[in-house]
């Protein structure tokens, strides 16, 4: 259950979602290589400015829809924070692994 009425995270895209036509920023969230549910993901846009948040499903798994640009993708977890940044040009399936620790 999420909080902030998000849509179910999976690692399967929805039926309706054209990869090839929107940006997808999709991943999962580990801690010692194992995947962690329950983290909040939060998507940071290029300056920094909050602008989504989900929670990772049982396996870890998180998934944003944005534009194209630079964007910090964070994970908070009670065994620990991770991010990475990603910088997809266009559409796709952009994968990413976020490490808590």
């Amino acid at each position: 259950m999420t909080g902030c009425g998000a849509p179910a995270q999976t690692a399967t895209l929805p039926a309706n979602v054209d990869a090839g036509r929107e940006v997808v920023l999709t991943g999962t969230v580990l801690s010692g290589g194992e995947p962690v549910g329950g983290a909040y993901v939060r998507l940071l846009d290029s300056s920094g400015e909050f602008t989504a948040e989900v929670v990772s499903s049982e396996g870890g798994d998180f998934r944003f829809f944005a534009a194209p640009g630079t964007w910090t993708v964070r994970a908070l977890h009670r065994s620990g924070n991770g991010e990475t940044v990603v910088s997809p040009e266009g559409p796709g399936l952009h994968s990413l692994q976020i490490s808590v620790a």
